[in-house]
């Protein structure tokens, strides 16, 4: 297959795309930049110039391609303040898309979260699913009317899915929440936790991850929703101490407030318990984590 992939050259996108060509497929790479196009050669991709503004640009090539993959998203849009912004040009994209694969029984597989689907409770990829795709609201609701378009687009013809990615999607050079985590607990000279710890976080390895987007890809049926989860559910505690046994500092539990205080805007993700599970989606696809778990990987040492 001729696979357009956004986000090509991030930290998802750049394990996606050499399993996409390990798997015989032929990979045409969103670029922003000239370092990024020469990444994607180097890689075995074609490298397309432009970023998620140029709708021309995507809408000829996902016409041209036999599958789209879209992982990108803009982060930094959305952490500068503005994820109204984000969410309203990343629903432009899914349009896009919508309008060059209707008809085509061609695939659109969806980069989507986790997070906020249903709190304090194991969520499963039936959850999240009665969402309004003509919403148009910001913030984290806003992806999720963004994902419900993208499921809505079966009903045109597209074979659309939904992959939800856990918080942290680990492995050597993950420049995500952890990382920051970790930044802020070495500036503080403690390793905290909320409360008693005991809100979990679900986890995969971007190996695993990457091999479930190129499954969803070659065989996930109309309007599914899929689970990239390996760890279900991994007490925030548990990872203060091990973040603490590495950098020979002690373990804090904090309170809500402090917690702003010690690890700013992250703190309030830090606070949140969102397990999840992958059972239907390892049923269905045939797809099983085979990397280490988030506290195996943080023991190798190489966060740290």
């Amino acid at each position: 297959m001729r696979v357009l992939v956004t986000g090509a050259s991030g930290w998802i996108g750049s394990a996606v795309v050499p399993d996409l060509i390990g798997a015989g497929h032929q990979v045409v790479g969103l670029a922003r930049s000239e370092a990024s196009a020469q990444g994607l050669t180097a890689a075995g991709a074609e490298a397309l110039r432009g970023d998620l503004d140029d709708l021309d640009v995507l809408r000829s090539a996902a016409a041209d391609s036999d599958g789209v993959i879209h992982l990108a998203f803009k982060h930094d849009v959305a952490f500068s303040g503005d994820f109204d912004s984000a969410v309203e040009a990343d629903r432009r994209v899914i349009e896009v898309f919508g309008d060059a694969l209707a008809g085509s029984d061609k695939p659109l597989v969806l980069a989507s979260g986790i997070v906020g689907v249903a709190l304090g409770t194991v969520a499963t990829e039936e959850d999240g699913r009665d969402v309004d795709p003509n919403t148009t609201v910001g913030g984290p609701a806003g992806r999720q009317a963004n994902a419900a378009l993208v499921l809505a687009l079966a009903q045109r013809g597209v074979r659309s899915s939904v992959l939800r990615l856990p918080p942290t999607v680990h492995g050597e050079g993950d420049n995500g929440f952890i990382p920051r985590a970790i930044d802020a607990d070495r500036d503080k000279g403690v390793a905290g936790y909320i409360g008693d710890g005991t809100n979990r976080w679900p986890a995969v390895h971007r190996i695993d991850a990457a091999r479930l987007f190129r499954l969803a890809l070659e065989n996930a049926p109309a309007a599914t929703v899929l689970h990239a989860v390996a760890d279900e559910g991994v007490p925030l505690r548990e990872v203060a101490e091990v973040i603490g046994r590495h950098l020979d500092i002690p373990v804090t539990a904090l309170s809500p407030e402090a917690a702003g205080e010690h690890f700013g805007w992250l703190g309030g993700f830090l606070g949140v318990d969102t397990p999840a599970s992958s059972a239907i989606t390892q049923e269905l696809m045939g797809w099983r984590p085979t990397q280490p778990g988030l506290i195996e990987d943080l023991d190798k040492g190489h966060y740290f």
